[in-house]
Parts: structure tokens; sequence; C-alpha cells
């Protein structure tokens, strides 16, 4: 036996790792296949390669690129005489984590912090109003204190998703810590 095999059910065993997890994410299995697969490629594929080495349609293939090019996950590159666009998987895992989080985390602190500012600025107006009832106004100011640790906290994120962006993270957990053991 020449050894296919085997790498190949090695390989197939990360795909599927990848694909589950990222599954964990929101993002759908089959978009996880498709970087698993691209992740092992030894040169960028075409749309119409990835279908074929992936078995989906061109519709489901195109739209599971789209999905992996706005994470920054893949990339198109540009190789002499080929006029269709290829794709390749991003091989720095850790960017691929940065982007990824990243992309998701700012969309999600700027919704958060977008509602609970109206909220707050909506709640502040029922203290100064005379017209609303104490225990209304007793609950508002309740309110208040959650909604400004709440700002707080996504302020904090905001600087968390900074660093990972300027890569100043690594400067607090780097990316290869110092090994004690030998590896063989």
């Amino acid at each position: 036996m020449n050894g296919e095999k085997e790498l190949e059910i090695a390989r197939e065993r990360v795909i599927d790792a990848i694909s589950k997890n990222m599954n964990l994410y929101g993002v759908t299995e089959s978009i996880g296949r498709l970087y698993g697969a691209l992740y092992f490629q030894e040169g960028p594929l075409t749309l119409d390669e990835m279908k074929e080495e992936l078995g989906m349609s061109k519709t489901s293939m195109s739209t599971s690129v789209r999905s992996l090019l706005e994470l920054k996950m893949v990339g198109k590159v540009w190789k002499k005489g080929v006029r269709k666009d290829l794709y390749r998987a991003e091989p720095d895992w850790y960017q691929t984590f940065i982007d990824f989080f990243t992309i998701k985390w700012r969309a999600g602190i700027s919704l958060n912090i977008s509602a609970m500012q109206k909220s707050l600025a909506e709640t502040q107006s029922l203290l100064e109003s005379e017209d609303v009832d104490n225990q209304v106004k007793i609950h508002a100011k309740l309110d208040i204190e959650k909604l400004t640790a709440a700002i707080d906290y996504y302020e904090w994120l905001n600087r968390l998703v900074d660093s990972f962006e300027s890569k100043e993270i690594f400067e607090f957990i780097p990316k290869n810590a110092d090994k004690k053991t030998e590896r063989s």
C-alpha cells in the first residue's frame, strides 16, 4: 500500500472536524467542508474544480465561496493564462481566526451598542419627565445601571477586537508559547 488512502483518511478527519467546528459558529457544515478541502489543496481551484471535488452544485459552491470570501477565509488568486477565478484557503489559522471572529464580533457589538444607547436615552428621558410614576422611575434607574454596565462591556469587547486586528493580542498570548517538550 502506498499510503494514499491513509493520507485521505487523515485529511478527511480534519475536514470533518473543521466543518463541525464552523457549524458551532453559525457557518454551515458544507461551507466548512469547502474550506477544509481547499486548505489541503496543493494549489488554488476554480469553482468547477471545487464542484467536482465536493460534488456540490455550482450554485451552492458559488454561494459557499462567497461566504468564505466575506469571512476572509479564502482569497482569489491570479494565475497567468487562467481566465476563470481561482480560490485558495487562507493558510494562516491565526489570521483566519482573527478575521472570522472580528467580523462577527463587530457586527454584534454595533447592533447591541446601538440598541442599548437608544434605550438608555429613552430611559433617561423617563427620569426627567414629571408625568412618569415613581415606581417606573425606580425601575428606570435600575435599567440605566444595567444598560451602562452592558455598554461598558461592549466598549471593552471593542478594545479586545482592536487588539486582535492590531495583533497586539499576541504580545499577551504569543502564537507559539515556549515549548518545554521536544517533538519527535
